[in-house]
């Protein structure tokens, strides 16, 4: 039987409770909404050669606005999407298409050679591919040490 991933829709529930609730809590709890936005992201791993693929929705996003940086496990990706239209005089009934600042965290479960790193734009969507660090195939041997009454170590 295939391995289910018990957590693979949390996200996406998260977004809809919020999205369900977030106007309703939103103006009671807060004084203002809080300016920018989060994009959506999909994080996946291949195996020939073995790789994450991060992939971000970012339609709007010019891409001189968007920034990459690697830390460890994790990659961020952060920007700024403009308001698509600033013209003067116009009355909004709806405005659902966020814009503003964004800063999004994503952690990796893997090591990753972030000098190897390759990002592509294309279409409002921003893909990611980091290829995965692979461990060290070499054994150490540690030596033990065990302590006379002296204080001092010996082997």
């Amino acid at each position: 039987m295939p391995e289910r991933d018990i957590f693979a829709n949390f996200e996406r529930m998260r977004r809809e409770m919020d999205e369900l609730f977030g106007g309703v809590f939103d103006r009671s709890l807060a004084p203002h909404r809080r300016a920018g936005f989060t994009p959506r992201v999909d994080v996946s791993y291949v195996g020939d050669p073995p790789r994450a693929i991060v992939t971000a929705e970012l339609a709007g996003v010019d891409i001189g606005q968007i920034d990459l940086e690697v830390r460890g496990r994790e990659l961020i990706i952060s920007g700024n999407r403009g308001a698509l239209d600033e013209s003067e005089g116009r009355v909004y009934q709806q405005i659902e298409i966020e814009h503003g600042p964004f800063r999004r965290a994503i952690q990796l479960g893997a090591d990753v050679a972030a000098d190897e790193a390759k990002a592509t734009y294309e279409d409002g969507v921003l893909r990611v591919e980091l290829p995965l660090r692979q461990p060290d195939p070499r054994s150490r041997s540690v030596p033990i040490e065990v302590p006379d009454r002296d204080g001092e170590g010996r082997r």
